[in-house]
């Protein structure tokens, strides 16, 4: 059986590059990204506490985050070069409001979540509009 780099010897880069991207794979897309995604707007409708929210925020920031940089070096998606150290960020500001060194107030939790919301749309669209899906890796 040849291995992966002989699969994808003699593709062309888009299609190689396609192959290696996570996004591409529906169940680990689901897994990295929206159960994370979920997590985040489940905890938002209930009350579980400021030391749980903090807890399920950054996990599923940082899980996108770590998600979107491995993807980046892996596959060359150009939108996680911007959104990994994007959400790596949000997980930190998460972590410091939780705590309480970021005094943002009462609804701190919806100033976060709408700048997550808000620079991940525009960080996953813009970047690939601009400058196409892959880079050359």
């Amino acid at each position: 059986m040849l291995n992966t780099a002989n699969q994808l010897r003699g593709k062309p880069e888009s299609t190689r590059n396609a192959s290696r991207d996570i996004l591409s794979n529906v169940r680990l897309a689901a897994l990295l990204f929206w159960l994370p995604i979920i997590g985040l707007i489940v905890s938002g409708f209930f009350q579980i506490g400021q030391a749980w929210r903090t807890g399920v925020w950054v996990v599923a920031l940082a899980i996108m985050g770590a998600s979107c940089v491995v993807n980046a070096l892996r596959c060359g998606r150009v939108h996680c070069y911007v959104t990994g150290p994007f959400f790596l960020a949000m997980a930190i500001v998460a972590l410091l409001y939780g705590v309480g060194v970021i005094p943002l107030g009462t609804n701190g939790w919806n100033l976060i979540g709408g700048a997550v919301l808000i620079g991940a749309l525009i960080l996953c669209c813009l970047p690939e509009a601009f400058l196409g899906r892959y880079r050359r890796i």
